[in-house]
């Protein structure tokens, strides 16, 4: 059983005293210039309007239909800049990191708070009214976005992972998915459920490169299969037998059993695929369960069932802890209206809002302990029980079978493992494209890793 974090201002944060002068800064304009998108001072906006960069996410693009009712109790306008994951990732970074001042609210992640705050990019939550209520938050969640015990971010939802099925497919195949699932059991099931003469495939998993899209899961793919990004000495383990195993699992079940052209498919393109019926299974997010349980959205919504994400050799670091987070740089102009609209897009009334407009199923998960014990959210989700156990049970601060000298479950809290990460997911990706043999892509990562964490001064 996995503990629950040991306190807020250790969660996602690097080693105490490891030196990091690669700084976000950095990261932020080496974007910027590989992007071209080195923002320029357009101005002060109006008095009266907030911009905000946020995800495509199915819950994001909700808080836009509704938030015209926010507008109406306060007069104040919101302008929406909604990217792709990877690419908001990319233009928030570079606003905040060169105080350009761009946005108002920014879509943050558990990695990136802890990190922001202590840069000092991020203002302090502070106090978002007597009816509020933060104590209500998840207590691992919060942690999540906490810097020395201080709030810098409130989450729009959390999430950790679980597996998805089709169960008339299972049953037809005459298979059944037992309570906790292993790997093995998953590639045997991929390789029954495998149709594709009629638009079917056994298994979708995440193939677009990104260091919270292919990673991610992989991550937790590499954990419970014993391995981890670094040792207690901060020494690259990407050629580790358990990394081996496990992406060698991961290209032959994606190239035997998985959809054509997968280092194309991020989150939202693999719930596409489900939710329209071309996926027996789908290891990923939690937060994809209320959106593939609407009939008004998802075609199988009548089939889908849950289990919890796969383990090998360990349940450490099976399933993560994530949420995206609404946070206020400390370049916005607005501070204080910035701060009414976050307090409102994540209080317990705009759960409420969302259930009366949307349905029960639609509601942000993962965030409140109120919502969890909704007996109408109960009945509409029947899988909340096992996402809030995912939630409560994943662990940043043991995520691995053997000791790390790092926190977080699909990544790693340092500023360094932005760029880490998407180096090595492209070229994972490179070997599930059959560009490269596994062996050939761990050893490019391991190297380019080395590198950059000599360079770092992580390793002396």
């Amino acid at each position: 059983m996995a503990r629950r974090p040991s306190s807020l201002s250790r969660s996602f944060l690097p080693a105490k005293d490891k030196p990091t002068p690669h700084s976000l800064w950095r990261t932020g304009l080496l974007a910027a210039s590989l992007l071209g998108v080195l923002p320029t001072w357009a101005g002060p906006a109006a008095a009266t309007t907030l911009t905000i960069a946020t995800v495509n996410n199915p819950d994001m693009l909700v808080m836009q239909k509704l938030s015209p009712e926010f507008t109406k109790e306060t007069g104040i306008k919101l302008d929406w800049v909604v990217l792709p994951e990877n690419t908001l990732r990319q233009r928030v970074t570079t606003d905040i990191a060169t105080h350009s001042g761009t946005f108002d609210i920014a879509t943050v992640g558990t990695y990136e708070v802890p990190l922001w705050a202590k840069n000092r990019w991020l203002d302090p939550v502070g106090d978002l009214g007597p009816t509020y209520d933060v104590d209500d938050i998840f207590p691992s969640v919060r942690a999540g976005l906490s810097y020395q015990k201080t709030l810098y971010a409130v989450p729009f939802y959390a999430e950790s992972s679980m597996t998805y099925y089709r169960k008339d497919l299972f049953d037809a195949a005459g298979i059944t998915m037992p309570e906790q699932p292993t790997y093995a059991e998953i590639k045997q099931f991929a390789d029954k459920l495998n149709d594709p003469a009629k638009g079917i495939y056994g298994i979708c998993l995440r193939g677009l490169p990104g260091w919270g899209e292919n990673m991610a899961y992989l991550t937790t793919l590499v954990n419970t299969s014993g391995g981890r990004w670094f040792d207690e000495k901060w020494k690259p383990q990407l050629t580790s037998p358990p990394w081996e195993k496990a992406i060698n699992f991961y290209v032959d079940v994606m190239k035997k059993d998985g959809p054509p052209n997968a280092t194309s498919n991020g989150f939202t393109e693999n719930l596409a695929l489900f939710s329209g019926g071309r996926c027996g299974m789908w290891i990923d997010a939690t937060v994809a369960a209320g959106y593939l349980y609407d009939p008004s959205k998802s075609k199988v919504a009548k089939d889908v069932r849950v289990a919890p994400a796969p383990q090998d050799v360990t349940p450490h670091g099976a399933h993560w802890l994530w949420s995206w987070a609404l946070a206020v740089p400390v370049s916005s102009r607005k501070e204080a209206d910035a701060k009414k609209f976050i307090a409102w897009a994540t209080s317990r009334a705009y759960i409420q809002l969302v259930a009366k407009s949307q349905g029960w199923v639609a509601v942000p998960p993962g965030t409140r302990q109120s919502t969890y014990k909704e007996p109408e959210y109960l009945k509409a989700a029947p899988f909340a029980p096992l996402v809030e156990q995912a939630i409560r049970t994943a662990d940043p601060d043991r995520p691995t079978m053997e000791p790390v000298p790092y926190t977080g479950v699909q990544f790693v809290g340092i500023p360094e493992f932005q760029e880490i990460g998407t180096t090595v997911g492209q070229d994972i990706a490179a070997a599930l494209a059959g560009q490269d043999t596994v062996k050939q892509a761990l050893a490019r990562a391991q190297a380019s890793t080395q590198r950059t964490m000599e360079q770092a001064g992580y390793i002396q």
